[in-house]
């Protein structure tokens, strides 16, 4: 309709109630093209439209609940029609009055309502101070939420108290909302850190926080800690590009579990050199005063007073900071030039060198390069076709600080010859001759040249960290061609069958015999699995940005280049005496894939890094020299093992509880990416957002309780065959505990929602439509019951009535209903009488299910079991939790639309309008 089609329609004092119930008519009958012509029709007609809005929805409160409702449609079809009447809207005091009006409506509405009628009632014009004060009264009612999201709305934020209007939403575990509420404000951004900073002191009581919310609604306490805060304040901190150093609580708290995970990796652990400790030591503490002291109490305790005075003395550190028994040992020590060594723990003794991996060229041809004119001589060897390269990268652990680690060192191996590259220096003369490109073009040339066959392990996340150092590259994973990714034959290896020979011995060689630790893992256990000898990681966690790099990192680092041609040649020889097909030199350089499938930040690095990504679970495809168009797919070990087959929740003709189908083929007969229904997972206790967002998408989900240990998730990793998902140091211990690619850092400082995209996507993780809900959002049961909306209706009936009844014997009783409906599920209620759906027992007063699981019937909203859409209930087998179709589906659809393939299935019930 145009605005000409309402030129007959002049105002004639319709009243607007009577307009309303022809619309509550149309509405119900689902007629939405009469309905809005009316709607247009019936304002054109009405002698004050805005008056006339408030007037229905006053009068109706369908517009109250989430999701479209009449009110809903009613209001913004006016929004559209006022811009084609822009004689409508009202001034001076009419609509001051008007705005009175509508702000008391304005904390029932939805979310959706708000922008709508904030715009036809121009409330951005209405007295700032009438606004704050409605806003501070609804705050005073312990409407926190509605009184933050309408001051973000209104952008009253400035002329607000940022700690009082946060800290009680920080209570109920919205974080999202604070976020929101200082996105657009720095000065409110750094107000809120410093705030949280304090609250992290630890000689901070935060309890004095809690105690005057206690009766708070929604109250989450465990949600409200010292380290919860702290992951918000890094996530903060990323997010607006902070400096930390407005954090020194947190900053320095960080450090010290750096320090802690430090004395465990050099004292109990005792496979970091003196000397890489000491680096790691030094950039840790700084001139930070409160961490020296820490630093000389913990040496205290590990070693002896002598070597705490030793750093003592290093450091300066003043004698009344020091324990008795340290600054007495201080006065007995002479100045020395440099620092001796801490403690008398065993370092790798160069006799046990010949039990490891050792580079089989001199060292004159390992070559350092910190000048182009040096790496342009490295490009024409390189750079050569039929050239078989080794590469692999190197950079600084980061300890879980703000911040994407950036590669210091690209290692380049050919046959002869092994070229590191200093890409810190070469970058910084590249920017001064004003070529920034120069390094990203030469990568660029070398990873889709298919005549050169690149080798590498977990090479996709080293390309990750490689991206974050130079921003051309970002996108050259799609680009790469001859890529041969070592990381599918170790897994192989490791997960092969038991009958074969895995490492090049006959099966009764035990690694006793061949003098060979049992604990290596990674590209380590690869090189010992092929060449005989493992590689020797004590410099695993060094300083890479350091210069000038140590003698040990040089061999280091030129050694694990190096190794990837001996294992490439070696297994091509001889593939079968290692379990391998014979065929492996095809499979090597067969079947393509169009992207590598995972991403590995810590292949070199135990350290955890705010990327959120480990070696240890990367998996990667092997990639044919020479192809260009590729094709995903997955090679069998990659598939994830002890999979559970899920249900999905609402998948079109259901009758009766069953289980889906296994994962499927692709014709060629390779398997199929991974589906939901394949991938399963157990989160740590700090990741249980993730874990709900996971189960939202149909992945077996097992979450640990905030009281476990971090330790009890390896523990359920091994025996039901899980990945585990963790984030920070717990990732150390975590993997391992279990095998190789069975654990899996994130990054803390991301959201839940985002750290989900970032799991799905590392292990190619394909959901579709199907897999919404397939599971249990509580109980991650995937198996459901099919009901009737009329049997439902009755059973919710039956219930209620039964719950009176006891109410009614038993005065002062309370029902056991639960009344607090989350994303279109019914809380738990007492069971119900009369008839009873397929496969339920009526036990008393209670429908259950066979198992004696009680149907959480009695809190459906009647509202719910009016919709005249809804034709089924889908109630979980094993809590009895009950589902039925909303809104919800459609926004877990928009929010994970990156991810979501599409299928063969028929369409979800769900409408995604």
């Amino acid at each position: 309709m145009n605005q000409d089609s309402y030129s007959s329609d002049q105002p004639t004092d319709q009243d607007p109630l009577l307009l309303l119930k022809t619309l509550q008519l149309l509405w119900t009958k689902q007629e939405l093209g009469k309905l809005k012509e009316e709607i247009r029709r019936g304002f054109a007609r009405l002698e004050d439209p805005l008056a006339g809005l408030l007037a229905m929805l006053e009068s109706s409160s369908d517009w109250k609940g989430k999701g479209h409702s009449l009110g809903y449609c009613i209001t913004t079809e006016l929004q559209l029609w006022i811009k084609t009447h822009p004689a409508v809207p009202q001034s001076g005091t009419k609509l001051k009055k008007l705005q009175t009006r509508v702000l008391g409506m304005l904390s029932q509405c939805p979310t959706n309502l708000l922008d709508p009628l904030i715009s036809i009632y121009q409330l951005h014009t209405a007295d700032r101070n009438c606004l704050l004060e409605h806003v501070s009264h609804l705050y005073l009612q312990g409407n926190y939420k509605e009184a933050a999201t309408l001051s973000i709305k209104l952008k009253l934020q400035p002329d607000q108290d940022v700690e009082k209007m946060c800290t009680p939403l920080l209570l109920q575990d919205k974080a999202n909302l604070v976020e929101d509420y200082v996105a657009e404000y720095p000065e409110l951004q750094r107000k809120l850190l410093q705030t949280l900073d304090k609250w992290c002191d630890p000689s901070f009581n935060i309890r004095d926080i809690t105690r005057p919310y206690q009766g708070l609604s929604r109250y989450k306490p465990e949600k409200f800690n010292r380290r919860v805060l702290s992951k918000l304040v890094f996530r903060l901190l990323e997010r607006f590009n902070v400096d930390p150093a407005l954090c020194p609580n947190v900053i320095n708290q960080r450090h010290l579990r750096t320090l802690n995970y430090l004395f465990y990796k050099r004292f109990v652990e005792k496979t970091m050199t003196e000397e890489n400790w000491a680096d790691h030591i030094q950039s840790t503490v700084g001139e930070n005063r409160w961490l020296q002291g820490q630093l000389v109490q913990s040496l205290l305790r590990h070693c002896d007073a002598c070597g705490a005075a030793r750093w003592a003395q290093r450091y300066q550190v003043p004698p009344e900071m020091l324990p008795q028994a340290v600054a007495e040992e201080l006065q007995k020590l002479h100045i020395q030039d440099r620092v001796e060594e801490v403690t008398k723990a065993d370092n790798y003794e160069a006799s046990k060198k010949k039990d490891y991996y050792q580079i089989p060229i001199s060292r004159e041809n390992i070559h350092f390069l910190q000048t182009w004119e040096e790496t342009l001589q490295c490009w024409e060897k390189v750079l050569q076709p039929g050239q078989v390269v080794g590469v692999d990268m190197e950079w600084k652990p980061s300890f879980g600080m703000v911040g994407k680690p950036r590669v210091a060192l690209l290692q380049l191996a050919l046959k002869d010859e092994v070229f590191l590259l200093d890409l810190p220096q070469l970058l910084k003369q590249a920017e001064a001759e004003g070529e920034k490109e120069k390094l990203s073009r030469f990568i660029q040339m070398l990873y889709s040249d298919t005549a050169i066959t690149k080798l590498g392990y977990g090479m996709s996340g080293d390309l990750s960290s490689l991206a974050a150092t130079c921003s051309p590259l970002k996108d050259m994973e799609k680009q790469m061609q001859g890529v041969v990714d070592l990381l599918a034959v170790d897994k192989q290896l490791q997960w092969g069958k038991d009958s074969r020979k895995v490492d090049g011995l006959s099966p009764e060689h035990s690694h006793e015999e061949r003098g060979v630790r049992q604990s290596e893992k990674g590209l380590s256990l690869l090189v010992q699995h092929v060449l005989g000898k493992p590689l020797d990681k004590t410099e695993q966690l060094s300083n890479w940005e350091k210069r000038p790099l140590r003698e040990e990192q040089i061999l280091y680092a030129a050694s694990d280049a190096y190794c990837l041609l001996e294992i490439y040649e070696r297994l091509c020889k001889d593939p079968e005496s290692f379990g391998l097909g014979s065929d492996l030199t095809d499979s090597l350089v067969g079947k393509p894939s169009k992207k590598p499938r995972a991403k590995k930040q810590l292949n070199k690095q135990e350290a955890p890094s705010p990327s959120g990504q480990s070696d240890s679970s990367a998996e990667r495809q092997l990639v044919k020299p020479g192809l260009g168009h590729q094709k995903k797919q997955t090679s069998p070990d990659c598939i994830l093992q002890d999979s559970k087959l899920s249900f999905p929740l609402f998948p079109g003709p259901l009758s009766e509880v069953g289980e889906c189908q296994g994962p499927r083929t692709e014709p060629s007969g390779c398997p199929a990416p991974i589906s939901p229904r394949e991938f399963s997972v157990v989160c740590d206790n700090m990741l249980q957002g993730l874990g709900r967002y996971l189960r939202c998408l149909g992945v077996d989900v097992r979450l640990l309780d905030n009281e476990d240990d971090h330790r009890k998730a390896a523990e359920i990793a091994r025996q039901e065959g899980r990945v585990i998902l963790t984030s920070g140091l717990p990732y150390q211990t975590l993997r391992s505990q279990v095998g190789e690619g069975r654990c899996f850092s994130v990054n803390c400082s991301e959201k839940a929602k985002e750290q989900a995209l970032q799991v799905l996507k590392h292990f190619n993780v394909q959901v579709s439509l199907r897999d919404i809900f397939s599971r249990c959002q509580v109980c991650n049961c995937n198996k459901y019951l099919k009901v009737s909306r009329e049997r439902m209706r009755q059973l919710v009936e039956n219930s209620r009535q039964a719950s009176e009844e006891h109410s009614a014997g038993c005065p002062g009783s309370q029902s056991c209903d639960a009344t607090v409906p989350v994303c279109e599920t019914a809380q738990p209620g007492c069971a119900p009488h009369g008839e009873q759906p397929e496969g339920m027992e009526q036990d008393r007063a209670a429908t259950v299910l066979a198992g004696d699981t009680v149907l959480q019937v009695a809190a459906i909203p009647h509202r719910v079991l009016d919709r005249a859409e809804l034709t089924h209930f889908y109630c979980c087998t094993h809590c009895g939790k009950v589902f039925w179709e909303g809104s919800h589906f459609g926004r877990v659809v928009s929010q994970f639309q990156d991810v979501l393939v599409a299928s063969g299935d028929t369409q979800s019930v769900y409408e995604l309008s």
